[in-house]
């Protein structure tokens, strides 16, 4: 089938994908030029910030940033007469421009088992989901018996992609040992990292898999009854996954009679509690029953004791998704894909200073290094790489002697930082690391349910101390304080999110303590963020007049003439760091402040 694809999805509809799907269809079908080709709007392609993304089949010409103003010229070019729009290609690693997706660098690496349908198929649709050969797992599980399935998923050695990494078979298998019914399974879908978008795309670009990846966990246990919780922020994602289930229903998927075998599930999506907590397991299933969501203390598991206080699994969205190509194509096959102890691919939303940003899917294993400037591209404006902060808000942050690691859940843990639920941003060397610690313990301490006093205490304090280090009120018994505090959240913290929130802190304190010195002894901030630590200057040597520097200021701070050396007035600047984003010549320099 002669297709034009266009990427629907959130970043892309924001860039007006819409528009242009609409306008390829008011031209493919005109008279003028009456060409047979169907138009298909598809969930995430990943390459976001190059989207609207256009794929012309079955050729596989990629184009980017198409608009509306485009459509035309590529219908004509393309479409009728095989000729390629230059402007609209990619480039290679050659600077030259690639036609396919697989000739693009930052789509080359990847390997899509969680994201093998999101891209591919229209939104949504059930037909297209079984022309891939969706449900033929689920068909395939139901005449299996539950020791049969859990065998197949303890052979691939998947563990969960939600940030804990526990093996997903040995949690299926506890359950299914229980007799205690009813069970439930659960699917979180609660995605609340900051500039995480992982689950959201999969949910909306490809319901299914996870929708039949939760009923064989089902199966394999022996629950009858589900739940997706779906952050509440993720309105096309809660309307997606609601009519996928009532398609599933009508195609004899899920209901009273699954495939014919007698089988039961019934499931249906419940909205966020809209809190960053609500993710942690045990909140989840409270805010499920209606409570608030507040978690427990873990010495009963959900698998014993979960919803309702019946056996319980939980798995994250890119878990479930991958479970019908494990049962697809065998245990084995999936476990052939990572390392002896991180199986499989992991998605991850690659993010902040990196030329290529967008959702990527690459083998366990890989490393950093491979991840930012292979896929990634390297650093925007080819400045010097500062750290990545893996593992959402409370990741680790990693410097760039580290660039060489693996990316796994063991590695990464022994570092300090954390596979996470995925997010990935990457940072240059004008980021201060002092406020990226205090930027994350502040999203955190505002998140803290204030269950247990050393999360909701200790968040609170950790974040006094590090505004004081970045206004300028630091003293050098603050950095002891912060340790302290950090080992106490720690040991103590009742759940994930407090043990966790330290793990900021600690890494810059551990791989950037001479930036948290200069803050507090010098009265510098080194990246020329924190503002009561930071003037600037102009370098009259190395500016060459071109005045954008002071186009850039919002102040009129900065006296400039043509091919003339600049000067910041420091009595009218804000510090606010437009000049130096602005010069092209790296003529701003950063000082410290009396």
């Amino acid at each position: 089938m002669r297709t034009v694809r266009v990427c629907c999805d959130t970043g892309c509809l924001a860039n007006g994908s819409a528009e242009v799907a609409a306008e390829f269809e008011k031209y493919i079908g005109s008279a003028e030029f009456n060409v047979e080709y169907s138009v298909k709007k598809t969930g995430c392609n990943g390459f976001c910030e190059k989207g609207p993304l256009v794929t012309i089949l079955p050729e596989g010409i990629a184009y980017y940033k198409v608009k509306v103003a485009d459509v035309k010229e590529i219908v004509e070019k393309t479409i009728k007469h095989g000729e390629l729009v230059e402007r609209l290609l990619s480039l290679g690693k050659d600077g030259k421009p690639v036609v396919t997706q697989s000739e693009n660098p930052f789509y080359a690496p990847q390997v899509k088992i969680a994201l093998r349908n999101v891209g591919v198929i229209s939104l949504g649709s059930i037909d297209e989901y079984i022309a891939t050969g969706g449900y033929e797992a689920l068909k395939k599980a139901v005449n299996m018996t539950s020791d049969e399935i859990i065998t197949e998923i303890e052979k691939s050695g998947i563990r969960g992609r939600g940030g804990a990494g526990f093996p997903t078979g040995r949690k299926w298998r506890t359950a299914a040992g229980y007799d205690n019914y009813p069970k439930y399974v659960a699917c979180n879908g609660d995605e609340g990292d900051p500039g995480a978008f992982m689950d959201r795309s999969i949910l909306e670009g490809d319901p299914h898999s996870v929708i039949e990846g939760l009923a064989i966990c089902a199966i394999s246990i022996g629950a009858e009854e589900g739940f997706l919780y779906i952050r509440d922020e993720y309105d096309s994602a809660v309307a997606t996954v609601k009519q996928a289930i009532l398609d599933a229903e009508a195609h004899g998927f899920l209901g009273d009679n699954i495939c014919g075998s007698g089988k039961k599930l019934k499931l249906q999506v419940v909205r966020g509690g809209g809190a960053f907590v609500c993710g942690e397991s045990t909140a989840l299933m409270q805010s499920i029953e209606g409570k608030v969501g507040e978690p427990r203390a873990k010495y009963i598991r959900s698998v014993q004791r979960g919803l309702w206080d019946k056996p319980t699994v939980l798995n994250n969205v890119e878990t479930l998704a991958c479970i019908p190509y494990i049962m697809q194509h065998g245990g084995e096959e999936f476990a052939k894909i990572g390392t002896d102890s991180s199986k499989g691919t992991k998605v991850f939303a690659l993010v902040g200073k990196v030329k290529r940003t967008g959702l990527v899917e690459v083998p366990m294993g890989i490393t950093l290094r491979e991840l930012i400037y292979d896929v990634g591209g390297g650093i925007q404006g080819d400045r010097p790489f500062k750290a990545v902060q893996t593992g959402g808000p409370s990741g680790g942050c990693i410097p760039e002697t580290m660039l060489d690691l693996p990316v796994d859940f063991d590695t990464l843990k022994s570092h300090g930082a954390m596979m996470g639920s995925g997010g990935m941003i990457v940072m240059d060397d004008r980021s201060c690391m002092v406020e990226v610690a205090r930027y994350y313990v502040n999203f955190l301490a505002g998140e803290s349910c204030g269950k247990c006093t050393p999360c909701r205490e200790g968040l609170k304090q950790m974040l006094a101390i590090l505004t004081d280090i970045c206004e300028g009120r630091g003293k050098e018994e603050d950095l002891f304080i912060l340790e302290e505090l950090c080992e106490m959240m720690q040991d103590a913290s009742l759940c994930a999110l407090g043990k966790s929130a330290p793990n900021p802190v600690m890494t810059t304190l551990q791989y950037f303590r001479d930036e948290y010195e200069a803050h507090i002894k010098e009265h510098r901030c080194p990246a020329g963020v924190c503002k009561n630590l930071t003037s600037f200057k102009i370098d009259v040597e190395a500016c060459r007049g071109c005045t954008a520097c002071a186009k850039a200021c919002p102040t009129d701070a900065i006296t400039s003439e043509v091919k003339k050396p600049h000067v910041i007035n420091p009595d009218k600047c804000i510090r606010c760091g437009s000049c130096r984003e602005a010069c092209k010549f790296d003529a701003v320099k950063t000082e410290g402040r009396a």
